[in-house]
């Protein structure tokens, strides 16, 4: 065992007293499976099956927010798409939820010096009035100066809050931004303002507004919430540092919905040994519906297809079974996450183990697990295999990806291959997600590391552990 592994182990937080007993083997993997591996890797990086999967989803539905007919098309889209490629069972599984609509959106600054803002509605956003809603700005650093100031300060007024996010490799400046989002317009109406506009969550300069989820609380005045664009955030600090008074109006026509259902998608490469086993690995189906849901999260789903219809490619099925899942409508709170793992909860011990891809198309640089200590070895092995991929092994705290949070909270194994996502929140909920951000490259490099998980999992003896969290 490498150093590396050695000090992981050491650092390996208490959910690892909780280790299976459903296997008595020690976790191991033969000669002959890390060759075939290896072999699968080199393929994968030789083909563009992954990216012909993305251009086929975003060039065919586009579009797909939850609820709508973007939806709709995205579930008969993946049900022909892994009928085509040939998986051994394909079905969908219901996901019901509440929709929500988007509508007119715009903004203006009426004094002291007018001009046009790019804005778009946060998800779940009431609108605002017909006529529109016309107020004075009042600005906050971050949310926690927010939550921080004087009871009705901010009566009458819309709340802007400024918090840029900072870019990073791992996208560690979306967590401390994302929470104005989120809490934002609850925290401004417990303050008495009448709307709320934040600075988009994102890392780029373009005059593009982010959208995302955002949530309401029983008991608080329900305000209209929206995202500036990068360059129109910027322009109301300035107009502020005039000192003068910044009244703006706002126009949302956003308004909730039906209730709905949609379905995950669910394709299988039947394993020849331990059908009953299985690895999960796949995305969100679903996207924003400002741009085609390219890198959130069609690079996700054809990734992992594209990992999954190369090991169905061998002359014999794999042991264990290996599950491509389409999750439904993880934008809005991991809603067909949860319903995966209410209608699979009995099957915990049979979940080998997950990984999600859910960051885009950047390179993979980093493989973490969350794995019991008796198979860190095989995960060794693993990150041998995928050494000449660029990618070296983090540590035992993996988390699997967005939509495997509920089945990891349940005690499933998991890995996060983690991809570079230095420019992946220029893009994020923008107009400006679609096809031409992804090189057929860094898709090629994924593929090559989900196959060599997929792979070595589904052939490896012993298990990866359950309870571990």
């Amino acid at each position: 065992m490498s150093m590396k592994i050695v000090q992981n182990v050491l650092l390996l937080t208490p959910f690892l007293l909780c280790v299976s007993l459903s296997s008595a083997a020690t976790p191991s993997i033969s000669e002959q499976d890390l060759k075939t591996a290896a072999q699968l890797r080199d393929e994968a990086l030789k083909t563009s099956k992954g990216y012909e999967i993305v251009e086929s989803l975003t060039t065919e539905v586009g579009p797909r927010m939850a609820g709508t007919a973007g939806d709709a098309a995205a579930v008969k889209w993946g049900v022909a798409k892994l009928k085509e490629l040939g998986f051994d069972k394909v079905w969908t599984e219901p996901v019901t939820f509440p929709t929500w609509k988007r509508g007119v959106e715009t903004a203006e600054v009426i004094s002291p010096f007018p001009q046009p803002l790019v804005i778009t509605a946060l998800g779940f956003s009431v609108g605002t009035e017909p006529e529109g809603l016309t107020a004075e700005i009042m600005a906050f650093d971050t949310l926690d100066d927010l939550i921080n100031a004087p009871e009705g300060i901010a009566d009458g007024k819309i709340v802007f809050i400024k918090h840029r996010m900072h870019k990073a490799r791992d996208g560690s400046g979306y967590g401390p931004a994302v929470a104005a989002r989120g809490r934002g317009a609850v925290e401004a109406a417990k303050k008495g303002a009448v709307g709320i506009l934040i600075r988009s969550i994102g890392t780029d300069s373009h005059r593009m507004a982010h959208t995302g989820m955002m949530r309401y609380e029983e008991g608080t005045p329900r305000i209209p919430a929206a995202a500036l664009s990068a360059p129109d955030a910027d322009l109301l600090e300035n107009m502020l540092k005039r000192k003068q008074p910044v009244k703006v109006k706002v126009t949302l026509d956003a308004q909730d919905g039906e209730q709905y259902t949609s379905h995950n998608v669910i394709g299988e490469i039947t394993g020849s040994e331990k059908p009953e086993e299985y690895i999960i690995i796949g995305g969100h189906l679903d996207s924003w519906d400002l741009g085609t849901g390219a890198l959130d999260d069609g690079a996700g789903i054809a990734i992992t297809t594209a990992a999954a219809e190369l090991i169905a490619r061998l002359p014999q099925r794999p042991k264990r079974s290996i599950r491509v899942v389409m999750f439904a409508n993880e934008e809005q709170g991991l809603v067909g996450a949860r319903a995966y793992a209410e209608a699979h909860k009995d099957e915990l011990q049979k979940i080998i183990t997950g990984a999600e891809s859910d960051f885009g198309a950047g390179k993979i640089w980093r493989l973490d697990s969350r794995v019991k200590s008796e198979a860190l070895p095989v995960v060794e092995q693993m990150a041998k295999i995928m050494e000449p991929l660029g990618i070296e092994y983090g540590n035992n705290r993996a988390g699997g990806g967005p939509d495997l949070i509920p089945l990891r909270q349940m005690g499933i194994s998991v890995f996060s291959l983690r991809q570079d996502g230095t420019d992946y929140f220029d893009y994020h909920h923008t107009p400006d997600d679609t096809l031409d951000k992804i090189e057929k490259e860094s898709l090629d490099q994924n593929t090559a590391a989900y196959v060599v998980l997929a792979y070595i999992t589904a052939q490896m003896d012993g298990d990866f552990g359950s309870g571990l969290e």
